[in-house]
């Protein structure tokens, strides 16, 4: 039996193949995998950025790192108070203080006035020298270190060029700071009435004074070395046959248990005792019932009404004297102490030039009213006892 196969037209056979390539064209669109958008969520991401952040963590932490040792050479090059603050022994040497603590209680004490400084200079008319206010402006350094080159040159008696070059500023800066801060020290601290009641004394008062137990204020002579004045007027009065030197003085005072409670302004030598002692204003403070101690060399009439204990020196003491009356020579040791302070700013301790004539009272002044403040106790707890 013969069987005829049907062939498919050519319109059958052109369907076919339109077909055929429609379900190619499908199964390649399946097939082919398109790009995708970025996904912000992929697994990989969260840990680069992590990467990221932890690199600028540590670039923040090394600029940090560097910042702190270029402030920590800026300082240690720079001559001021924050090169030392971690050495007690530097701040002592240079200001006196016993230690960088104790310095800063000072300082706290009179930062709320530093706002009000005015800052002079000197200046020179028909021959004389004066101080005027300087309006300028104020100067590079920041108000405590200027301090700190005023007690520079308290302490040291450094010379002009010198603090000049530690401080990188003008020599002339440098005068002009000392004279301001020491006008603003006298002003401020001859302000804070250092004068004790003879109640607030007789509180305080060692056992050693219990045989003098009314005295209020034991009295030195404080005589200070100056350069030769040009005057041959000055010349005459300041010179001190018994020195052989031309020669400033002053009265000191300290309350028994050793405190600075007097400070006279200085005069030239030939000012006689009893002049020097009415001058101070002295017997102004003095009750008739208080008493005053002060050296037997010191000539004294009736220029004071208060009862006067006139003891002798240690250094001039003999021994059996010392032995008899042990008291006398503690009693004016402590005394002779607080000069030897005093004279402790070595701008005292040698010659005063002539250039300082128009500001050593407030130098002077300042320096024994500094004495309250650098120091630990002038009489310690052992010595107030018998």
């Amino acid at each position: 039996m013969e069987v005829d196969i049907l062939q498919p037209t050519d319109g059958e056979q052109q369907q076919q193949q339109q077909q055929l390539q429609r379900t190619e064209l499908k199964d390649t669109s399946v097939a082919v995998s398109h790009p995708r958008d970025h996904d912000y969520c992929s697994s990989t991401e969260p840990a680069a950025l992590d990467l990221a952040l932890d690199q600028i963590d540590h670039l923040r932490g090394e600029t940090a790192t560097l910042r702190k040792q270029v402030e920590e050479i800026s300082v240690s090059s720079r001559f001021g108070l924050q090169r030392f603050a971690a050495s007690d022994d530097d701040i002592c040497f240079y200001t006196r203080f016993l230690s960088y603590n104790h310095l800063m209680a000072f300082w706290r004490h009179i930062e709320p006035e530093t706002s009000h400084i005015l800052y002079v200079t000197r200046a020179r008319s028909k021959g004389q020298t004066y101080e005027v206010p300087y309006t300028a402006g104020a100067t590079s350094l920041q108000p405590i270190d200027e301090f700190f080159l005023f007690m520079n040159y308290m302490s040291l008696g450094l010379m002009l060029k010198d603090l000049s070059h530690r401080f990188k500023i003008h020599p002339s800066t440098v005068s002009r700071i000392i004279n301001t801060w020491a006008n603003f020290l006298y002003h401020i601290l001859g302000a804070e009435g250092i004068w004790l009641s003879k109640k607030s004394v007789k509180a305080l008062l060692p056992d050693v004074f219990y045989s003098y137990s009314d005295t209020q204020v034991v009295l030195d002579c404080v005589q200070l070395r100056c350069q030769t004045p040009d005057s041959p007027l000055l010349q005459r009065e300041m010179f001190s046959n018994y020195k052989s030197h031309y020669t400033l003085k002053g009265l000191i005072g300290m309350a028994p248990h050793g405190a600075v409670t007097f400070v006279s302004s200085l005069h030239d030598v030939s000012t006689s005792d009893n002049e020097l002692l009415r001058k101070s204003g002295l017997s102004s403070l003095l009750k008739p019932s208080a008493a005053i101690m002060m050296n037997k060399d010191f000539q004294v009439d009736d220029c004071i009404s208060c009862k006067v204990y006139m003891v002798t020196s240690p250094s001039r003491q003999s021994e059996p004297e010392f032995k008899e009356r042990p008291s006398h020579a503690r009693l004016r040791v402590h005394v002779e102490r607080l000069v030897q302070r005093v004279k402790e700013h070595q701008i005292f301790s040698t010659v005063i030039p002539a250039s300082l004539a128009g500001s050593v009272n407030q130098l002077y002044t300042v320096a024994c009213l500094l004495v309250n403040y650098q120091h630990g106790p002038l009489v310690k707890l052992e010595e107030l006892k018998h």
